[in-house]
């Protein structure tokens, strides 16, 4: 799952350039341009990838380790009362 998240970001990466709208004036919805209604697109696609890359292909060591440092924080703030 991690490659498949990898391979998404490279394509919206890609598809981020969109050259292809430029000069287009078709309106979608009736008073959207159709590059403003693509970014609107892109824009949920790409916080579609982010959530799959934060559930499938976050890295669970920084998790452990962010563990770790919170409670050895916490421990140091007990002992200091």
């Amino acid at each position: 799952m991690r490659r498949f998240v990898w391979f998404l970001v490279i394509a919206l990466a890609f598809l981020h350039y969109d050259f292809w709208y430029w000069d287009d004036r078709t309106l979608v919805f009736g008073f959207m341009p159709i590059g403003l209604a693509y970014h609107a697109g892109f824009s949920l696609a790409a916080g579609l990838v982010w959530l799959l890359a934060v559930r499938f292909a976050w890295p669970a060591n920084l998790e452990a380790w962010a563990d770790e440092v919170d409670d050895a924080a916490a421990a140091d703030a007990g002992e200091g009362r």
